[in-house]
């Protein structure tokens, strides 16, 4: 069974924390219908989804990926380097705790959930404005009595290292390299984002379904290329809060 912890956008979302992207108007109600139907591609993909409320002192809340970590043997609770976020973390701990253990990610380490990459046995985290070098050794203290391999890694021109790469196979990565090196990744075969479509790394894996924005029309394409099912979706809205797929959800299999 696969869960899907999702949130509602909240009406304050227009106020979201902002890092590469300027500000503009964001369409409330649009981006409700729009969430919706991303939940909808979630359910079609298998997930049992369970949404949390948000209010308006929670503008980002619909980021839900970047409060929580997941793994088979726990779930990571992170400390979002953005201090406004911090209040997002109580609901998506008590909803996490219901399917693992819980370990928290302590001051004055930074953690985004976003900025975690999971591929097998190897967990790549970005050092990034939001995710500090202590977050990162934290990660590695709760992950080593697993056996996880952690590495953090360098971002560049980007908010998360998910802006920059995710996966799209077990061991595979959808990359654009002028974010984050792809030395990194040794062992894993590699498709290039094209290259007008800076943004375009970001999917969501579901089994053998690939949830994806469907602004990046030349990289699906490189995807279907590669034999991939892809399922896109309109994320104009959230994606004016420098949001992506993977952002909106936080999928487990229980």
């Amino acid at each position: 069974m696969l869960i899907a912890i999702t949130r509602e956008v909240s009406a304050a979302i227009e106020r979201c924390e902002l890092t590469h992207l300027a500000r503009t108007t964001i369409d409330v109600a649009l981006a409700r219908r729009q969430h919706e139907a991303y939940e909808q591609r979630l359910a079609a993909a298998g997930c049992t989804i369970e949404r949390l409320p948000a209010g308006d002192d929670m503008p980002d809340s619909v980021f839900v990926e970047d409060v929580g970590v997941v793994l088979d043997e726990l779930a990571i609770v992170t400390r979002p380097g953005a201090a406004a976020r911090r209040a997002e973390i109580s609901a998506v701990a008590d909803a996490l705790c219901r399917f693992r253990t819980l370990r928290w990610i302590e001051a004055p380490a930074t953690l985004d959930g976003g900025d975690v990459l999971v591929v097998g046995g190897r967990v790549f985290v970005g050092r990034s404005s939001r995710t500090n070098d202590m977050g990162i050794e934290q990660v590695r203290q709760m992950l080593d009595p697993y056996g996880y391999t952690v590495r953090g890694i360098d971002v560049r021109g980007c908010l998360h290292l998910k802006s920059a790469v995710t996966a799209i196979g077990h061991d595979r990565l959808l990359i654009n390299s002028e974010w984050v090196s792809a030395d990194i990744f040794d062992g894993l075969a590699l498709v290039a984002i094209d290259p007008s479509e800076p943004l375009a790394a970001n999917v969501l894996r579901i089994g053998d379904t690939i949830i994806y924005s469907d602004a990046y029309p030349r990289t699906r394409r490189r995807l279907e290329r590669c034999g991939l099912s892809v399922s896109t979706v309109d994320v104009s809205e959230t994606a004016k809060a420098e949001g992506g797929v993977t952002c909106c959800s936080l999928v487990f299999a229980v």
